[in-house]
């Protein structure tokens, strides 16, 4: 018997209790989960929830629940019609309410309200409630573990490893640490959870002297406490304990070389600087998908190897590989990077094929990579066409503005940022600053530097301070500069070194004196240092002096970085410099070839 015997009957005659029992089974055990735009499913669902109220049987919990827990397994839902159904049964229980919580993981604020309808009507919950309510990313996880402790589920293993671990999430990584502190029995999830919060905080020593309790207390370490091992041996660039790993654990079989492993493995290495380890890495892994390439392609990009991730970007297409939307705005950031405006373009096409949203991640990776190709007009096609205009996009155009000789339009689209409600962050005042500064707009960046904590609460940073240095030492304002130095959060050679840089413009001996000598006990291995100040004395006519900072600089053993430049010809990118010979990214076309 299908469906359709059903609706045929349900025409001639009254639907009974039989049939409806019979159709919301059928419901539960034969739908496929398919988008709700397109289900032919979910219409046949109102259809009968139509039926159940019409033939007065919308007040049994036996039909009605069914039809609810349907409707919450398909991929999306409507929080309204999910919201009605569960209103129209009587007396839900705490399976239901479970399923409920287990449904709206990304929406805690739902979440919370079906829990204070479950409180209000009484039901009690079981030892999986509260793990579910945890995992819904709610911001109040001690007002749950309150409620957990007035139920008597405080004490549940199950449920002390989730609140760790949300707690770890959360940024309560204190309150986590006491937590696990005073936990009767610890395993390798709330090892690994602490550990994890360690890591996203940044306190990548603290995670691996807590992996290392954990293999002295005697804790089996499985794939997932590896992964946190190594991602802080990345952070810390410790290549020699990242080996270790790999190979004591890796190599050896003792975890499972999985692609999260694999991937943990390629971040490391490539925050080590070691790319040949990194590719090795990738090369092993059993399986790549689009993680692990954009892994190893925004690993490339923070060394500044721009032309290796285009050709790492062509062999994953080669493979098949989808590129995601991280994966193709890395991608847009080495064409901005290295001014290759046709691939660049070829890559917006690309996004057009697929036919993908252009969204603030893809619409502010198109909008750099135009400006930076000095095409401002497409930046500005491109902003428009961006769907959600949030603080990126508008700080990319300014940005890109300003790079581009126009300070004037790029403080008017600040001024139209703010007038549209959109809160600047600390890289939008970079770029406003960057703009002041290139046209010597120093009364107007002055306004922009003394509002950004008193109007918008954005601490400024070394980059805003070295903004203003730059800015006052163009204007040739350089005691003024100096005076501004004093109130930086911390000591900066780049900042000195452009205050350095200002006084060589300006000639300035008496400022630069100093500021050179501090710019070269700061940076003691830079040779443009150096050569600056030489060139400072130099100028003045003291030639004793700049000798004697030429010997400090050859003694020490420092060179200056030969200088080199990029330029497109033909969908090829060519590399010049200096007084060398470059030898191509055999590695990366090696691989590409293969």
């Amino acid at each position: 018997m299908r469906l359709q015997y059903f609706e045929f009957n349900a025409g001639l005659a009254a639907p009974n209790f039989k049939n409806l029992n019979f159709a919301v089974r059928y419901l539960s055990q034969k739908f496929l989960p398919r988008e709700i735009n397109s289900s032919p499913e979910f219409f046949k669902l109102q259809q009968i929830h139509s039926l159940l109220i019409v033939s007065g049987f919308s007040n049994h919990s036996s039909l009605i629940t069914p039809l609810l827990l349907h409707c919450i397994s398909l991929p999306s839902f409507p929080l309204a019609y999910v919201l009605s159904i569960l209103n129209q049964i009587r007396r839900p229980d705490v399976y239901t309410y479970n399923a409920l919580f287990r449904a709206f993981t990304s929406d805690p604020n739902t979440a919370i309200l079906i829990y204070a309808k479950m409180h209000r009507e009484g039901v009690s919950p079981n030892k999986h409630t509260f793990p579910l309510l945890l995992k819904t990313k709610t911001h109040i996880p001690f007002q749950i573990f309150a409620h957990s402790t007035k139920f008597g589920f405080a004490s549940d293993h199950f449920f002390l490893n989730t609140l760790l671990s949300v707690c770890a999430k959360c940024g309560f990584i204190e309150c986590g640490r006491k937590l696990f502190d005073e936990m009767p029995q610890r395993d390798v999830v709330g090892y690994t959870a602490l550990m994890d919060g360690y890591v996203r905080t940044g306190r990548a020593r603290e995670a691996l002297n807590l992996f290392l309790e954990m293999r002295a207390s005697g804790v089996a370490v499985d794939e997932v406490a590896v992964v946190s091992a190594i991602s802080a041996a990345g952070i810390l660039c410790c290549d020699w304990l990242g080996r270790w790993m790999h190979g004591f654990y890796v190599e050896s079989g003792r975890v499972v070389r999985d692609v999260y492993v694999s991937t943990a493995l390629v971040n490391m290495y490539l925050k080590c600087g070691c790319c040949y380890d990194a590719m090795r890495a990738f090369h092993d892994m059993p399986y790549r998908n689009s993680v692990s390439w954009n892994a190893l392609l925004a690993g490339f990009v923070q060394l500044n190897k721009f032309k290796d991730v285009l050709l790492l970007f062509d062999a994953m297409l080669l493979e098949k590989v989808e590129p995601s939307e991280a994966t193709l705005a890395t991608a847009l950031k080495a064409c901005a990077h290295l001014g290759s405006l046709e691939k660049g373009m070829w890559l917006e096409s690309y996004i057009g094929t697929r036919k993908l949203e252009l969204t603030s991640v893809l619409g502010t990776a198109l909008i750099d990579m135009y400006a930076k190709c000095g095409c401002v007009e497409e930046a500005f096609r491109v902003f428009e066409m961006t769907r959600v205009k949030d603080v990126y996009p508008w700080t990319a155009l300014i940005h890109g503005v300003a790079m581009n000789g126009d300070a004037m339009d790029a403080l008017s689209l600040f001024s139209k940022m703010l007038s549209s409600g959109v809160r600047p962050n600390e890289v939008t005042f970079i770029a406003v600053l960057s703009a002041c500064s290139h046209r010597g707009l120093v009364s107007e960046g002055r306004e922009v530097f003394e509002a950004m904590e008193r109007d918008y609460g954005v601490r400024p940073g070394v980059d805003h301070y070295g903004c203003m240095v730059d800015m006052l030492g163009r204007a040739g304002r350089l005691r003024e500069a100096v005076e501004v130095m004093e109130g930086m959060p911390e000591e900066s050679g780049e900042v000195w070194g452009a205050l350095l840089g200002a006084c060589v413009i300006h000639g300035d001996v008496e400022v630069g004196r100093c500021v050179g000598d501090q710019v070269i006990e700061l940076q003691p291995h830079r040779g443009g240092r150096y050569a600056a100040l030489a060139n400072l004395y130099g100028k003045s006519g003291d030639g004793e002096k700049a000798g004697g900072v030429r010997r400090r600089m050859k003694e020490g053993g420092v060179e200056k970085t030969a200088g080199c430049s990029w330029i497109e010809s033909n969908g090829k990118l060519h590399h010049f410099q200096l007084a060398a010979l470059v030898t191509p990214a055999h590695l990366c076309s090696e691989y590409v070839e293969n």
